[in-house]
């Protein structure tokens, strides 16, 4: 069973559920957790989509890196004359 629960605990969580939200309410309440699920999905699906998407990308990007630039001499460098 899901999450561990039994034939009889299901039971009484559904007699719960019916007496709470009466028999008319169930099923927009299942329809409404039905939708919500299925966005729920769209969004995992459309994160993974745009994460496979950004990793493609990232691979067919070159990395680039800067050519060291040209120090400056610094006061303590320059010898000193006497």
């Amino acid at each position: 069973m899901p999450f561990g629960l039994g034939g009889q605990e299901l039971l009484v969580i559904l007699v719960i559920i019916l007496v709470l939200f009466g028999g008319k309410k169930i099923p927009e309440l299942m329809r409404g957790v039905g939708k919500g699920v299925g966005e729920l999905q769209k969004g995992v699906e459309e994160g993974k989509r745009s994460m496979a998407e950004a990793m493609k990308q990232e691979e067919t990007v070159p990395v680039v890196t800067p050519a060291p630039a040209a120090v400056a001499p610094t006061p303590t460098d320059t010898p000193k004359s006497a």
